[in-house]
């Protein structure tokens, strides 16, 4: 995932906007607990300084301790993330990643999802994205 500057993502900075997104706001230990395979706990200080120079994430000082949030909504980040992934692995095209998602060897769609998609694509065909 890249932001608006072009700087992307590590895995790790990845787990931590997660559990950012989860809580909404959180220590860097609080972090630190809900990440797998825990680094330690000034390894989550140094992911946080970094994130918060990409522009993803902001502090405040609260009874002597930082609190961290996300800079951006979910919604705008899941979308960059999205055009990274179809970039990377479907050579940007969108039909080879729905039709890897709907590939029946691996697919849990629901008939109700089925429904959703078939809406979403009649939506833009018609020219109206949402």
């Amino acid at each position: 995932m890249k932001d608006h500057d072009g700087h992307k993502l590590s895995r790790r900075e990845r787990q931590i906007m997660d559990v950012l997104y989860q809580r909404q706001r959180a220590s860097a230990a609080e972090i630190r607990e809900s990440l797998p395979n825990a680094p330690s706990y000034s390894a989550v200080r140094a992911q946080l300084r970094i994130l918060e120079e990409k522009g993803y994430v902001r502090h405040e000082e609260k009874d002597l301790r930082y609190v961290y949030f996300p800079t951006a909504p979910r919604g705008r980040v899941r979308r960059r993330a999205l055009r990274h992934v179809v970039d990377t692995f479907f050579d940007g095209s969108a039909a080879q990643a729905v039709a890897a998602l709907l590939d029946s060897s691996t697919a849990r769609v629901s008939d109700e999802d089925l429904d959703r998609i078939s809406k979403l694509i009649e939506r833009a065909r018609k020219g109206g994205a949402s």
